[in-house]
């Protein structure tokens, strides 16, 4: 028996890589608009600063992360001094253009007669701010309350004590790997991958079912809750 489905945010059901684009780019704007020492800094630089910083920081809050990597940027063209200005424009933008991807709408219209529906991320994406509001009986932000980041144990655990159902009766969907296949099953999640861009699947630990689109949702968890299929693949062809 399956009654709730949580999903991850960024790239399972909010389209986030053209946001955080537009956002470095009106970034870049506004330190060539500041000094011309701006004027050899180009988008791939500022898109890189995100991965320089991030390994040291995987651990921090997304906020944390996002304001190191445009300090780094900033620093570039010597405008150190001006983070919280041009971290507020950058954001401002990203939640401007940051909405659901096109199958999301009415995927959570169909499932929520069925299933008690969640939100529970990593990152900075409120569900309030990205076209999401009212949709989930309940929301769940790492470094809110105390709440781990994926991967960790205890950010599952919190899941399942939220959801208030036993862990074998949720399905944890999402389009990363470790976070949202390898680490929900170890926590005794069901998990469905959505893999949107037709990856290869990793070796070892597989999910319950795999979807190309979250228009294949509904159908998958269909199947799973009745035990018509040990696991399903839908609308994708693996590779390797």
């Amino acid at each position: 028996m399956l009654t709730a489905v949580v999903f991850d945010a960024d790239e399972t059901l909010l389209d986030l890589r053209p946001a955080v684009t537009a956002g470095l780019v009106t970034v870049l704007d506004e330190m060539r608009r500041r000094t011309p020492d701006a004027a050899d800094v180009t988008l791939a630089e500022l898109e890189s600063d995100w991965g320089a910083v991030f390994g040291e920081l995987s651990a921090a809050p997304v906020l944390e992360i996002r304001r190191a990597a445009l300090a780094r940027s900033l620093a570039r063209a010597g405008l150190d001094d001006h983070l919280d200005e041009i971290a507020a424009l950058f954001f401002a933008r990203r939640f401007a253009l940051t909405r659901p991807f096109p199958d999301v709408p009415p995927t959570l219209a169909a499932l929520r007669t069925r299933y008690t529906l969640g939100f529970a991320t990593n990152g900075n994406s409120r569900a309030e701010r990205c076209g999401l509001a009212g949709e989930f009986a309940f929301e769940m932000y790492a470094h809110e309350n105390g709440l781990p980041k994926k991967p960790a144990p205890e950010f599952y655990a919190a899941v399942v004590a939220t959801a208030g159902v036993p862990a074998e009766q949720i399905v944890y969907v999402g389009d990363s790997w470790e976070h949202d296949v390898v680490a929900p099953r170890r926590a005794g999640l069901r998990s469905v991958w959505l893999n949107r861009y037709g990856l290869p699947r990793p070796a070892g630990l597989t999910p319950d079912a795999e979807v190309a689109t979250l228009a294949d949702l509904p159908m998958v968890l269909s199947e799973l809750a009745t035990g018509s299929a040990d696991r399903v693949d839908v609308g994708i062809e693996l590779g390797g």
